[in-house]
């Protein structure tokens, strides 16, 4: 079995102080007595407003500068001193006020950030802040090693604890009302208040261990310390402390909360082995392994003594479990229970909050005691206070009434038990909300459509591929013709060598259609094999797709009727209760808000307290309700607890409950597989749009290309005929050329000839016959006939390029349905009379490789 024996003591944290800039508070504080009372009384309270400007400045100067305890006993005297100057020094930007006292304080967290406000709660929640800083320094420079140190740290923690909750109950929200920093606020205050009191029982810890007390009180004392780290990680886990922390801080917390749980988990490993429970032993021991596993993920940035104790701890547990499985398999042979079976772990706290109340009682101090402000004003204060300590307990105890009850159904999952056995069933908002999206863009069902727009852009590709390279094949046969036929008077070059890019681009685009075919075929054969599955999510409502909670088949006595209503009337017994707590709660505020004894106050000639007394009576009705309402839903809890278990047993609620998590998971499942294969749709989609741009601008290309070809041929034809025949041929003064074919003896010069289908960019653009301007001179005769083209002469084509084709405006990551309309419908009309020449080739596009997520 692994030691149980002490290990070193464990990492903890201190706070550091926040810092301050100088004020002159004497020269302030005097001037107001001097205005509001005399210089007489001034005069007589000058030590008092000494005593009040040295505590300032030693409050202002570094915390290193004098020792801890020193400056503990400093920052309780200055807080008792601000207690006393806050009713009689109004500090404030009113005139009549003490308007020229600003307090700054800096973030202790973010030391770039600060707050300075004009009034004494700032300065009053930054004091409560560094006395509770100044206990966690002490705390941390105690030498746990020894019985007195370690017993020194734990009343330091939670004296340090003490100061946190004084400030989050008393000072907080006044501070905040004028822009304080996070540190002095009241979720800041509560977090620091939870991890001090964890720090403090880790110590109670540490001594039941070196005591070597029974392993069950060990658990329970470790259990509680987890707890507590637990708080405080889940107050740094959201705003406005998720934000205001370092990372460090937050996996420091995570990691110790892991870490005592699987504390908790070994030390009640350690005594169920002796009661030889080996079974529940095993299973405590994996659970406390798992939570430690699941921590040390996100334990980057933590200090390394802590990931020390981390895997001492890991060891020992792995040895134990190993010992324990060994024992159990050769001996006890016991089932292992689910986790889920197991109860939660008991805890035990050992410490609490240090009462600050009596640390910073400042009724027996003398200072400014004959200074005494306005009574009535003092008076009003006081009954105020009173009503908003009434407020503030009554209002606690309704939230904590709401919560309880809230808590409690979810536990018992009602009511939703009882409205799926009505048929109204429920599906989890974020699962319902993805349902939604999936049935509004389509569904399983709408697949098959899409598939076959796929099809359909696949097919639009391969005839315009196919058209593009019948367009190169029959210019190169023609070329291929006229140089059988005029042999070497040919002299133009020959179509490969002129079309090789343009072949070689297009070559790859039937490799692109070759890839994204076979990719297709994955879509669709995806689609068939988890068409069964997604089934689920052409349901609608979705809800129909849950299982229901059927009555049970055979009774034997026939009281489920008589269990269900009896369970729905308790519900409703108990939401009426929780519209009683709302309007209890808005009476109390308008009772409130309604609540002024000024008046009485001014006129009475009794005693304070007896007015006080008798106004605050008036809450004692409302008061007594409240009790009475929470203490009748404590007892409908109770009530609705045992019916339910009746309800569950008749009706076997937990099938019911184990059917409806399986329906959940398929509904998710079915969502992740229509969601991928959805975004391979649009993928293809995407990729044959553009790929169908790219043909289609080729294809403009290469009839360009023919285009110039034909017009150099009749040209060429023209020449080589002259050469053979020894004539000179006038040139025609009439629009149009009709170039004649090979063999035809007397052409029609004056019929303009049409273009070839073939060769036109597409079938609702004809290429025109290219006429000569109007008003310009007929073309003259050729004096003489070409010469051949030489290496040195650039061919024709290349005498004067035109401008790049343009290719027309379109969105190509746009998808091509439901709705679209490609290029391949509206081809966009040629720029200009004559084509530009096919050799200004754009950048090759779509990209080669599969566009598809492979299934």
């Amino acid at each position: 079995m692994a030691s149980s024996s002490p290990a070193p003591p464990g990492v903890m944290l201190a706070i550091h102080e926040k810092k301050t800039s100088p004020v002159d508070l004497y020269r302030s504080l005097r001037n107001y007595i001097t205005a509001h009372y005399s210089e007489r009384e001034a005069q007589l309270l000058e030590d008092d407003l000494e005593t009040v400007r040295q505590l300032r400045s030693d409050i202002e100067k570094p915390p290193e500068s004098s020792p801890p305890d020193v400056r503990r006993d400093t920052l309780q005297a200055y807080a008792r001193a601000l207690a006393l100057m806050e009713p009689r020094f109004p500090i404030s930007p009113d005139r009549i006020h003490i308007n020229t006292i600003t307090f700054t304080w800096f973030d202790a967290f973010k030391p770039n950030k600060k707050a300075a406000q004009q009034n004494i709660h700032l300065e009053k929640a930054a004091v409560l802040f560094n006395l509770g800083a100044v206990y966690s320094q002490m705390g941390l420079a105690a030498d746990r090693s020894s019985p007195a140190g370690l017993k020194q740290a734990c009343n330091c923690f939670q004296a340090a604890a003490g100061a946190f909750a004084f400030l989050r109950d008393n000072v907080s929200m006044k501070a905040a009302i004028g822009g304080a920093t996070v540190d002095v606020s009241a979720e800041c205050a509560g977090m620091l208040e939870r991890l001090m009191l964890g720090q403090a029982q880790e110590c109670f810890l540490e001594k039941v261990i070196s005591d070597a007390k029974p392993p069950g009180l060990c658990s329970k004392v470790a259990r509680q310390v987890g707890m507590y780290y637990e708080e405080t990680y889940a107050a740094l886990s959201v705003p406005p402390l998720s934000q205001h922390f370092d990372r460090t801080w937050i996996s420091h917390v995570q990691l110790k909360a892991a870490q005592f749980y699987a504390e908790a988990c070994y030390r009640n490993a350690l005594e169920l082995h002796g009661k030889e429970e080996i079974a529940e032993e095993i299973a405590r021991l994996k659970i406390g392994l798992g939570a430690l596993t699941d921590a040390k993920k996100s334990s980057k940035g933590v200090a390394a003594p802590l990931l020390d104790a981390i895997s001492r701890l890991e060891n020992n547990m792995n040895l134990n479990l190993e010992r324990a499985v060994k024992e159990n398999d050769r001996v006890y042979l016991m089932r292992v229970p689910a986790a889920s079976s197991l109860t939660a772990l008991p805890a035990a706290s050992l410490v609490k909050p240090v009462p600050m109340a009596d640390v910073l009682d400042a009724s027996k101090d003398k200072l400014f005691s004959t200074l005494v402000p306005d009574s009535s004003t003092k008076a009003l204060s006081k009954y105020t206070e009173m009503v908003d300590d009434v407020i503030r307990t009554q209002a606690e105890k309704l939230q904590q009434g709401s919560e309880i009850t809230r808590v409690k159904l979810r536990e018992m999952d009602l009511p939703d038990s009882i409205l799926a056995l009505e048929g109204n069933f429920s599906v989890p908002m974020d699962l319902k909300e993805d349902v939604e999206a999936v049935q509004i863009s389509g569904g399983p069902s709408g697949l098959d459509i899409e598939l076959q727009q796929l099809r359909d852009l696949r097919r639009v590709n391969q005839e315009l591929l196919v058209q593009t390279e019948e367009l190169l094949q029959k210019e190169a046969r023609e070329d291929a013709q006229f140089r059988t036929q005029f042999g070497t008077r040919w002299t133009r070059p020959q179509s490969s060598t002129l079309t090789k890019n343009l072949q070689d681009r297009l070559n790859r685009f039937a490799g692109n259609l070759k890839q994204a075919t076979d990719s297709d075929a994955r879509i669709e054969r995806a689609v068939r094999d988890n068409m069964e599955l997604m089934s689920i999510l052409d349901h609608r409502p979705i809800e129909s797709a849950l299982p229901s909670l059927a009555r049970p088949i055979m009774s034997l006595d026939g009281n489920e009727d008589a269990i269900v209503g009896a369970l729905k009337q308790s519900l409703r017994q108990l939401e009426t209760l929780g519209a009683q707590r709302a309007g209890l709660e808005d009476m109390l505020k308008e009772m409130k808000r309604k609540d002024d004894i000024l008046p009485k106050l001014m006129t009475s000639t009794g005693s304070n307290d007896d007015l006080f007394k008798k106004e605050i009576s008036k809450y004692d009705r409302i008061c007594e309700e409240i009790a009475q309402n929470i203490e009748a839903q404590e007892q409908l809890l109770l009530q609705i607890q045992a019916q339910n278990d009746d309800f569950a047993a008749v009706f076997n609620l937990e099938d019911y409950k184990v059917s409806r998590e399986r329906c959940y998971k398929q509904i998710a499942a079915a969502i992740a597989k229509y969601r991928e294969i959805k975004e391979n749709i649009n993928e293809g989609l995407k990729f044959y749009v553009t790929l169908q741009d790219a043909i289609t601008n080729v294809k403009q290309q290469c009839s360009d290309f023919v285009m110039t070809r034909n017009i150099q041929c009749r040209e060429m034809i023209e020449d080589v005929q002259r050469q053979m025949a020894g004539l000179n041929f006038a040139a025609d003064a009439k629009t149009g050329y009709n170039y004649p074919s090979v063999g035809q003896s007397n052409p029609q010069r004056n019929v303009p000839r049409q273009p070839d289908p073939q060769s036109s960019p597409h079938p609702s653009h004809q290429q025109p016959p290219y006429p000569q301007p109007s008003g310009e001179q007929p073309r003259p005769a050729f004096s003489q006939p070409y010469g051949p083209y030489a290496s040195s002469q650039q061919p024709p084509y290349h005498a004067a390029p035109a401008a790049p084709y343009q290719r027309p405006p379109h969105e190509y990551g746009q998808p091509a349905y439901p709705g679209w309309r490609g290029p391949y419908y509206n081809t966009p009309p040629q720029q200009g009379p004559y084509p530009p020449p096919p050799y200004s080739l754009p950048g090759q596009y779509p990209p080669q490789g599969s566009y598809y997520k492979h299934q």
